[in-house]
C-alpha cells in the first residue's frame, strides 16, 4: 500500500491516515483511489469494529483537493468526469461501510476534507479547527454525489449557506451548525477520538452495524416492509445477546464475539 494512505490496526479499531503532511494532507487522485480501496477492504473485514479517519499530524485533517493537480487532471469536462468517478467511488465506499466511522479532525477541514468528514458517522474536532467549502472562488461546484453527505448531515439551509458564502468558520460555529459531534481542546482530539472508538468497539459489533443500517434506511421514503421491521428482532437470536444480557446480570464486562 502506498504511503499516501496508511491503514493501521489496534485490535478491533482501524485507523486510516491521509498521509501527506507536507501539503497539509491535500488530496490527490491517487489518494482518493487508495482511500476508497482501503475503506472497501475494511468494510469486508468482520474483525473491524470501528474505523478512525484522520489526517497525518495535528495541523490539518485535509484542506481539499490539491489545486496544482488541476492543470493535468481536471482542466476540462472529460478529465473532471474521470476524476469525479474516482471520488464518487470513494464516497460510495464510505456510504456503504458497515462499521462505524469516526473522523478525528485536527486543524483544517475544508473542501474535500469536509466532504470526507461528512461521510463519517461521528466527527470530533479541536477548538481551533476550521471548516468551509470556498470552491465558489474557483468557479467549481460540489457535484451531486459529493454534496450528498453534507446535505444529509446539515440539511438544505446550512448546506446552501456554506456553499453560497464560501466562508471559513470556526469549530464553535461548526458545532452550532451540526457539522461536528464534539469539540474538545486541541491537545485532547486524539485521546477523545480514540476513546470514542474504543467505546464503540466494546459494544456488540452486530448491533452497531444494524443501527447504521436502520438509520440509513430512513433516508428511503418508501414504507418499511414486514421483513425490515422483523429484522429489528434478529439480535435476540445472536450469541452476543446471550453474552450481553448475562454479563449485565452478573455485573461483568461483556466480551462480544460478533455472532
Amino acid at each position: 500500500m502506498s504511503e499516501l494512505i496508511l491503514a493501521q490496526r489496534d485490535g478491533a479499531i482501524a485507523t486510516v491516515v491521509l498521509n501527506r503532511p507536507t501539503k497539509l494532507n491535500a488530496l490527490t487522485k491517487p489518494m482518493w483511489q487508495q482511500l476508497g480501496a482501503v475503506m472497501r477492504s475494511l468494510d469486508a473485514d468482520d474483525s473491524v469494529r470501528c474505523i478512525i479517519v484522520r489526517g497525518a499530524g495535528t495541523k490539518s485533517f485535509a484542506p481539499g483537493n490539491d489545486i496544482s493537480e488541476f492543470e493535468n487532471e481536471r482542466s476540462n469536462i472529460e478529465q473532471a468526469r474521470a476524476y469525479g468517478s474516482v471520488m464518487h467511488a470513494t464516497f460510495e465506499a464510505f456510504a456503504n461501510c458497515r462499521h462505524p466511522v469516526v473522523a478525528m479532525i485536527h486543524g483544517i477541514c475544508v473542501g474535500g476534507g469536509l466532504e470526507i468528514a461528512a461521510m463519517c458517522d461521528l466527527r470530533i474536532c479541536g477548538d481551533s479547527s476550521r471548516f468551509g467549502v470556498p470552491i465558489n472562488r474557483l468557479g467549481l461546484v460540489m457535484s451531486l454525489l459529493e454534496l450528498r453527505g453534507l446535505y444529509q448531515l446539515v440539511g438544505r439551509a446550512v448546506s446552501l449557506e456554506i456553499l453560497l458564502e464560501g466562508r471559513i468558520f470556526d469549530a464553535a460555529e461548526a458545532m452550532q451548525k451540526g457539522l461536528v459531534t464534539r469539540v474538545v481542546a486541541d491537545q485532547r482530539v486524539e485521546a477523545e477520538a480514540n476513546a470514542c472508538a474504543l467505546r464503540i468497539a466494546e459494544g456488540a459489533p452486530l448491533v452497531a452495524r444494524w443501527h447504521k443500517q436502520f438509520i440509513g434506511r430512513f433516508e428511503d421514503p418508501t414504507p418499511l416492509s414486514a421483513a425490515e421491521i422483523d429484522e429489528g428482532y434478529a439480535c435476540y437470536g445472536t450469541e452476543d445477546f446471550q453474552i450481553g444480557y448475562r454479563a449485565f446480570l452478573a455485573k461483568a464486562t461483556p466480551r462480544f464475539k460478533g455472532r
